[in-house]
């Protein structure tokens, strides 16, 4: 594996007239990195991984210095899945050109997350605009958990470039928790308590499936999520499709987010 520190270095050394798949991370590596990685090197020739803890896409510095940090083990994981190339940048080599990398976000999309953390989806907008205006890659591998995310990063890549989204189904633990950096900040307690979150929201979701009409009772669903001590942040039905409120029983899909011991987590089904 090749290791680069600099995207000027990584395009002189790599050829993107082949197939190469992206998977853009922030590290803290898991396994639900490991299925993109996977899907990259069954789908492209080569495969780029970057590592780069994006500070504007966070809207609280607390939750930036708090973000698990595990570059050696990360650097052992990804050799070990032999994958071709990883970039590791340096924070000024990313933002040394601030106004292009200016992206806005409609008033229709400050909906969820974008709701609850003014700021961020610019910050990830404008990172991965940054990367794709230089790593030519054929393919973007990006997870289903991130579902919004995914839904504005096409409307981004849809205007600019010619790269193409490759989505990828959330991996989960048995216990059906998905998997994410931010459960190596969670207690044994913490990750049962995001489990009943998993467990009852499925729940829920397949008793809607059943009967559309059971949604009217989603307020009881988050009533029995709150008994448990979990702080919802919201807990939403939303149209798969283009994330409106219209929704029928073929596309919706219920989109929670909650908060453990200041741990912020994010589900969707």
């Amino acid at each position: 594996m090749i290791i680069f520190k600099s995207i000027n270095k990584l395009n002189k050394e790599v050829n993107f007239k082949a197939n190469v798949g992206f998977v853009p991370t922030m590290g803290a590596l898991h396994k639900g990195h490991i299925s993109l990685i996977k899907s990259s090197k069954l789908k492209c020739k080569k495969t780029l991984v970057s590592i780069f803890i994006n500070p504007s896409q966070f809207n609280q510095i607390n939750d930036f210095k708090k973000y698990p940090r595990k570059l050696s083990r990360d650097i052992a994981i990804l050799k070990k899945l032999k994958v071709d190339y990883l970039l590791i940048p340096k924070k000024n080599d990313i933002y040394k050109n601030k106004k292009n990398m200016k992206v806005s976000i409609s008033k229709k999309d400050k909906i969820l997350c974008a709701k609850f953390r003014p700021g961020h989806f610019e910050g990830v907008l404008a990172v991965i605009k940054q990367f794709l205006t230089h790593i030519k890659a054929k393919y973007i591998f990006l997870g289903e958990k991130d579902y919004q995310q995914i839904h504005l990063i096409k409307n981004v890549i849809k205007n600019n470039f010619n790269t193409k989204i490759i989505i990828c189904k959330t991996i989960r633990l048995k216990n059906l928790l998905a998997y994410s950096s931010r459960n190596f900040l969670l207690s044994k307690k913490e990750i049962n308590k995001a489990s009943y979150v998993a467990k009852t929201t499925k729940k829920f979701f397949l008793k809607c499936k059943n009967n559309y009409k059971n949604l009217k009772k989603i307020n009881n669903l988050k009533k029995k999520i709150e008994s448990k001590g979990i702080k919802i942040e919201y807990l939403e039905v939303r149209n798969k499709k283009n994330l409106s409120i219209n929704t029928n029983k073929s596309n919706f899909k219920i989109f929670v987010s909650f908060y453990l011991n200041n741990v912020r987590l994010i589900d969707n089904f």
